[in-house]
């Protein structure tokens, strides 16, 4: 019995289940039949207007060729009208001279009869009856008035409905990434002039291949694209690919989207690790700000080892450095003593990377540069085997100098608005260049036997961090020249500091 029951109850179950998918798609066969209602309504509405828009055009060329017709006969018959005109008044005039001299043969007087002769002769002389151009200036020909629509009639009657137009097909080798850029070039399959404008589609992925419904960012959507390409400019490769895709439209409508296609847009990102920075340090992901304020109400004491030494970084009043908070991102100690140092939280182990560093204009000393992870907390950068940078010391003098093992080169060039830092892993090469002209700064050449993380040091002022940048092509031009410069680790040390 309960074992029925619970089979009836089954049944029950996906009966009721069954009537539940019923009655929905009950409801989108009318929702589909109230659309169909609503969107042949507007397509009629939409077809009246064309057609009213081209019954407009044919009654203003009716009129137009109603006027010139009316304008050649007013023309044509000004001007018979005219001749008609004078033809009777020179006719009335020969009949006046003909009745007079039909009468003057009569005269029977010989003087009177020649004084009425020289008369007679005086005015068909002058009779505008022999001066008239018997001959009509126009014609009645109007044939160059007639039309033909025989062509526009076909044409007429080979109105349809306007075709979708097909998919735009993506050409891979024609596009280009380059220089934080990406250029999508497209073609269609098959000539179509009825195309207004394209419309292009892009999102980020870290997916290769096909795009995913899963976890995919939107689409992202540029309209009224007129050519059969376009570049994407200024963007962050913040994700290691990216999908696109095309669709095309005539006034009507659009057609179905193109393949899509992914391009790869890998570069380094990186954010700043808050974990392990010094105290005085004010950070948050791409940005760093000195804050003397930052050790105070620490309690501890800095231990006698931190002052040891003399810094090319100006001390001002030192910050002590109590207990430090659990790390979030590192597991390294905090820098402290004189080592106003942070790291970034991403280490570099391979690879062709670059970033791009900006400094406050009132900022008094940083660095620039990378480091092992076993830089010591209270090394500076530049100071050690274990860190390479270029320095710029804006108090009291100016200095602007590449840095390592302790080891100083002056650089006798302008220090840049922005640095690029192009960081060559498995060729040993670290460059430094001016970003906005792409100008090489200095370059370092080694061996890296450990990963790196990009570092940089303040003191009194703040850097910007511009990442997940493409090696620009002018450094990679460069790369080849840069190899045959002096500058180089190895110059460093034979400089004293």
């Amino acid at each position: 019995m309960d074992s029925q029951k619970e089979a009836l109850q089954r049944i029950i179950t996906t009966l009721a289940n069954k009537n539940d998918e019923i009655q929905n798609f009950i409801d989108t066969l009318n929702q589909t039949l109230k659309g169909v209602q609503e969107n042949s309504s507007n397509i009629l509405s939409e077809l009246d207007e064309e057609f009213d828009s081209l019954y407009s055009i044919l009654d203003e060329v009716k009129e137009s060729m109603i006027n010139t017709i009316k304008q050649e006969q007013g023309r044509k018959s000004q001007e018979l009208q005219s001749q008609l005109s004078q033809c009777n008044n020179a006719l009335e005039n020969s009949e006046e001279l003909l009745e007079f001299a039909t009468r003057s043969l009569d005269i029977k007087e010989p003087e009177e009869f020649s004084k009425a002769a020289r008369q007679i002769k005086d005015r068909v002389t002058m009779a505008s009856a022999f001066r008239l151009s018997l001959k009509p200036k126009v014609s009645d020909n109007m044939t160059h008035l007639m039309v033909d629509f025989s062509q526009e009639r076909q044409i007429l009657q080979t109105l349809k409905f306007l075709p979708v137009p097909r998919a735009p097909e993506i050409d891979p080798g024609e596009c280009l990434v380059a220089d934080n850029t990406v250029t999508v070039a497209w073609k269609m399959p098959e000539e179509d002039n009825k195309i207004d404008h394209f419309i292009l589609e892009y999102r980020k992925t870290n997916f290769d291949g096909l795009p995913r419904v899963k976890d995919e960012r939107c689409w992202e959507i540029i309209d009224n694209i007129k050519g059969t390409e376009y570049t994407l400019s200024g963007l962050k490769f913040d994700s290691k690919y990216m999908n696109f895709r095309v669709r095309a439209c005539n006034k009507a409508v659009a057609g179905e989207y193109s393949d899509p296609v992914t391009l790869e847009t890998k570069a380094l990102n990186f954010s700043l690790d808050n974990s392990s920075s010094h105290l005085n340090l004010r950070v948050e992901d791409t940005c760093v700000e000195w804050d003397p304020t930052g050790g105070k109400g620490q309690d501890s004491k800095i231990k006698g080892k931190e002052n040891k030494g003399r810094s090319g970084t100006p001390s001002p009043k030192r910050t002590s450095v109590g207990s430090r908070p659990p790390a979030v991102r590192g597991s390294r100690d905090r820098f402290t003593g004189e080592s106003y140092t942070v790291l970034g939280d991403t280490a570099i182990e391979s690879g062709q990377h670059y970033w791009e560093v900006k400094a406050q204009k009132d900022c008094k000393s940083y660095s620039v540069g990378v480091a092992y992870k076993t830089l010591g907390k209270f090394d500076q950068l530049g100071k050690t085997n274990t860190s390479w940078c270029i320095h710029v010391n804006n108090w009291l003098q100016n200095t602007f100098a590449a840095k390592h093992n302790n080891k100083v080169k002056a650089l006798d060039v302008t220090v840049p608005e922005k640095i690029g830092v192009f960081c060559d892993f498995d060729g040993g090469q670290l460059s430094f260049y001016d970003a906005n002209s792409k100008q090489l700064l200095y370059s370092f050449k080694t061996k890296f036997t450990q990963p790196v993380l990009p570092g940089f040091m303040v003191w009194c002022g703040g850097l910007s961090l511009n990442t997940g940048m493409q090696v620009p092509s002018a450094v990679r031009t460069l790369q080849k020249s840069e190899n045959g410069m002096t500058g180089s680790a190895s110059s460093l040390n034979n400089i004293t500091q």
